[in-house]
């Protein structure tokens, strides 16, 4: 006997053959052990929060500060003052415009993709980000509404009319647009939002129309301007996966 023929009778006799069992084992154990390693370095909702917050450029909620303050201002000097209050719809229109870039920016930087393979999904990513300029834009304009009534003494039925219904209004075309089916870029909202503006403006100048409107009338604007908001986010948050090239619901986790 060669060697060669030794060497494959050792080869049979040393072979092993495999136990598919324990394979099946050491995989699913494997499996167990790496997402348990996973899950001791996943981020809690609210630290996803706070790395969401300080993401976000703070530079925009500077501005709508800054842009609340410079109307309070233009109010507070008086330069004919039924129509300067009644332009508070430009800058409650300025005052939403100023979120675009930075809530729609990872559609810009074409970064919606990457964000939708992670551990938090496109949908809990786009929550976080309304939730926190909701937080803040819900807060600045709190102040300056109380602001407003109480250092310069003008009523909240103005206020409501003249300044957060025109502003509910261009958050639904905001939403509207960035979030619809088509592809509209953030020029396109910014255009909308300032033909809308200039409408506005038409119509609360309007002597006419103006006084004829009861209050209770404008109230009712405002609750649909806000039921179609609250629909439009819904709608945004529901069907965000369908703004990237593919549909990842079924790589969403839990």
């Amino acid at each position: 006997m060669n060697l060669k023929e030794q060497l494959t009778i050792y080869k049979k006799m040393t072979q092993l053959e495999p136990r598919k069992t324990q394979i099946q084992e050491t995989v699913r154990r494997s499996e167990e052990i790496f997402f348990q390693s996973e899950l001791k370095g996943q981020l809690s909702y609210h630290e996803f929060l706070w790395a969401q917050l300080r993401v976000i450029q703070k530079r925009w909620w500077l501005l709508q500060f800054l842009l609340l303050l410079a109307l309070w201002a233009v109010l507070a000097a008086g330069y004919e003052g039924k129509y300067v209050q009644r332009g508070m719809g430009i800058m409650a229109s300025l005052f939403v415009i100023l979120i675009i870039p930075e809530l729609w920016k990872n559609r810009t930087s074409q970064s919606m993709e990457i964000e939708a393979v992670c551990y938090y999904s496109l949908r809990k990513i786009y929550a976080a980000r309304m939730l926190l300029f909701g937080v803040a834009d819900i807060f600045l304009v709190a102040v300056f509404c109380q602001a407003v009534s109480a250092g310069l003494h003008i009523e909240l039925t103005e206020l409501v009319v003249q300044f957060l219904l025109p502003l509910s209004v261009t958050s639904c075309i905001c939403f509207g647009t960035l979030c619809s089916k088509h592809n509209f870029s953030e020029a396109s909202a910014i255009a909308l939002c300032v033909l809308w503006s200039a409408v506005w403006l038409c119509i609360i100048l309007n002597e006419n129309v103006y006084e004829k409107v009861a209050f209770p009338v404008w109230l009712g604007f405002l609750g649909l301007a806000f039921a179609c908001l609250a629909a439009m986010v819904y709608r945004t948050l529901k069907c965000c996966n369908n703004y990237v090239e593919l549909s990842f619901d079924r790589m969403e986790v839990g």
